[in-house]
């Protein structure tokens, strides 16, 4: 049973049809939390009455992507040769009896939604669904891509371009690696406030410079940052302003976004 759901851009992606092998109609979502009704046979890592959080990119622990140290898509639960559908190819979703498709395995937009028993995390029963839901995507994303895939190092200096859920959830992932120096660009200033309270040492904003911002960061961390990360889904952001914001050896950028283009 769903009881909170999170609006992901990627399901504004599918909803405009931008991912090509989406099948309609469909029931989307994929961020969400709630509690299990029932359980099929053989089912034992959770049970009737759980808090949960249901996995989009769920892992199987047995498969060799699993065991991979740097893999981290699951070979049992790829979701795009049969996109719409579970495991067995089938739907559990329908309408006066015509088909309904499946949405990343999960399908959050619903009262109630099937998952694979990998699909699903367990969760505490204190956790408060309407904010734990975003860990499903959105804070995960942002968070995982300072912690796991950048890797930031104690004493850094990061750099986020856009202040939205992932970008804030970055920032957060940031602090928590230990980055002395968190800068943030978001041309709405509204975001600074809540920025600087999870985190972030400066808000700046393209719209107060004459000059590219990616030359205003390079002039604000003498020549380049540790780490900068795109959080927009900005074309032009993503191949120019995040990779000119370093230079230098050891330097990355991340990006944490899908693509409007």
């Amino acid at each position: 049973m769903i009881l909170a759901s999170g609006i992901c851009r990627s399901d504004d992606h599918v909803l405009k049809g931008l991912v090509s092998d989406t099948k309609f109609p469909i029931i989307l979502g994929h961020e969400a939390a709630g509690i299990v009704e029932s359980v099929g046979r053989g089912v034992t890592t959770v049970q009737p009455g759980d808090k949960v959080i249901p996995l989009f990119v769920p892992q199987c622990k047995e498969c060799h992507c699993c065991k991979h140290p740097n893999a981290n898509l699951c070979v049992k639960s790829n979701i795009w040769p049969y996109i719409g559908l579970m495991d067995d190819k089938i739907s559990r979703f329908s309408c006066k009896g015509k088909l309904i498709y499946n949405f990343a395995s999960t399908s959050t937009f619903t009262e109630y939604t099937v998952v694979n028993e990998i699909s699903v995390a367990k969760i505490g029963h204190t956790a408060p669904l309407e904010r734990v839901c975003l860990i499903g995507c959105g804070f995960s994303t942002g968070y995982g891509s300072a912690t796991h895939t950048a890797k930031v190092h104690a004493g850094s200096t990061c750099v986020i371009f856009g202040l939205g859920g992932i970008g804030l959830s970055t920032v957060i992932g940031c602090q928590v690696a230990g980055a002395t120096r968190i800068i943030a660009v978001d041309t709405n200033k509204d975001k600074f406030p809540k920025a600087k309270a999870v985190g972030v040492t400066e808000c700046i904003s393209p719209q107060d410079f004459t000059k590219p911002i990616d030359e205003v960061i390079a002039e604000m961390t003498d020549g380049c940052a540790d780490y900068t990360f795109e959080c927009v889904g900005i074309t032009d952001l993503m191949f120019k302003d995040d990779l000119s914001s370093y230079q230098e050896p050891g330097s990355e950028a991340t990006r944490r976004n899908m693509s409007l283009h």
